[in-house]
């Protein structure tokens, strides 16, 4: 294999796949930057991963085959892993890492089986309350698992797991929702409510908001929308606005999220993990439509864990009418005592440190892995974060 010409170690994030995946992988790539670490984001042909990533700075990024597990074809399964698995391993010789990072889905298991071939420590972190197939496969491979949520750690087969939370971009910090609100092209003044199905779109979700408009309008007419409808729905649910005269933003998908987020005063969202971490970043009070068909219903679980400690409500959509979803919105956005208590148990769910706790095990590992060719001093850089550094080898 090629070595390396620069002093810094290179991580590799496996991320890509959803939105779920890769922007939590990209905020611990933000902080392993900060600590002197090259970084590179291992993404999917797809269109959503080529897009979030324009957002990354100072990160490389290279496109690995997509791998998906579907039933009844698991030829496939296998053809597509070992392509993105001979593809990993051809970069790796171009510059060998010393960490491979997999945030979840079966799209990161070949880059880690790939780096533990070169001898790369490797890691995996799972976002979900229910460990995904993936991560459950891939967690008998690698040195170190991070999760999200304390009850995933019991999943996971694993003797070092460590309960991070999930992590978020700086970015998402409490702020002003006027000027948000502006930046999105919507009136400072008035509330605002936030629809998101994940980064690919939620029908569901989209028809049962679209359901609900009369009813919230008719109590609320000065409200506001931002609608991420995803690829597929973006002309219905704009007609839809259209129709009831009201003022939506409507997007297919939003990469400035923090936005988004700032300018709500409540959400309608499915519950994804990366999301939820999202959510209670920003104290926003959500009601959560779970994706009624996720995998092991990991979505529903991870729902019931905030709606258990008073941080969300939960709408299960089958059967749900866009009348039952207007009384829960309007029930947040006309009850002020709800409201607040809601914001106040969101704020156990958000670990701030997220990122930073995995970027310090990794680089403490990756130390200890290396014997002494890689060695942390104390001198911090501008962020005030410890650098990694090329020590002088041992004599």
């Amino acid at each position: 294999m090629k070595s390396s010409t620069t002093s810094k170690p290179l991580v590799a994030i496996a991320c890509g796949g959803t939105g779920g995946h890769l922007f939590p992988g990209v905020a611990v790539g933000e902080q392993l930057l900060l600590r002197g670490c090259d970084v590179t984001l291992l993404v999917s042909p797809k269109e959503v991963d080529q897009q979030a990533v324009t957002s990354a700075r100072g990160m490389g990024v290279a496109t690995l085959p997509a791998v998906g597990m579907t039933r009844g074809k698991f030829l496939n399964f296998v053809a597509g892993f070992w392509k993105s698995y001979r593809a990993a391993k051809s970069l790796f010789r171009e510059r060998t890492p010393q960490a491979v990072l997999a945030m979840g889905g079966f799209t990161s298991a070949p880059p880690v089986l790939a780096g533990r071939a070169c001898g790369a420590a490797t890691f995996l972190h799972e976002s979900n309350t229910i460990p995904g197939k993936a991560n459950r496969w891939l967690a008998h491979f690698v040195d170190q698992a991070f999760v999200g949520f304390p009850t995933a750690g019991a999943r996971l087969r694993h003797k070092n797991i460590l309960c991070t939370g999930t992590p978020v971009r700086p970015q998402f910090q409490l702020g002003e929702p006027a000027s948000c609100r502006m930046a999105l092209g919507l009136a400072p003044e008035h509330p605002v409510v936030l629809v998101m199905g994940g980064s690919q779109g939620a029908s569901g979700i989209n028809d049962l908001v679209l359901q609900a408009l009369p009813a919230l309008l008719k109590v609320s007419p000065q409200l506001q929308f931002i609608h991420l409808t995803g690829a597929n729905d973006v002309a219905k649910v704009q007609a839809g606005y259209a129709a009831q005269h009201a003022k939506a933003v409507v997007r297919p998908f939003l990469s400035e999220m923090e936005l988004a987020l700032g300018a709500a005063d409540v959400a309608v969202s499915r519950a994804g993990a990366s999301s939820l971490a999202e959510i209670a970043a920003m104290r926003l009070p959500s009601v959560l439509i779970p994706y009624p068909i996720a995998a092991d219903d990991h979505q529903r679980h991870n729902a019931n864990a905030f709606v258990e400690t008073g941080a969300a409500l939960l709408l299960e959509q089958h059967g749900a009418t866009g009348d039952a979803l207007a009384a829960q919105l309007l029930g947040l956005l006309t009850n002020a005592a709800a409201y607040d208590v809601m914001k106040t148990a969101l704020e156990s769910w958000h670990r701030a440190d997220a990122a930073e706790a995995i970027a310090e095990r990794m680089l403490a590992l990756m130390e200890a892995s290396y014997g002494g060719r890689w060695k942390r001093t104390e001198k911090p850089n501008e962020s005030g974060f410890r650098v990694l550094r090329q020590a002088v080898p041992n004599i």
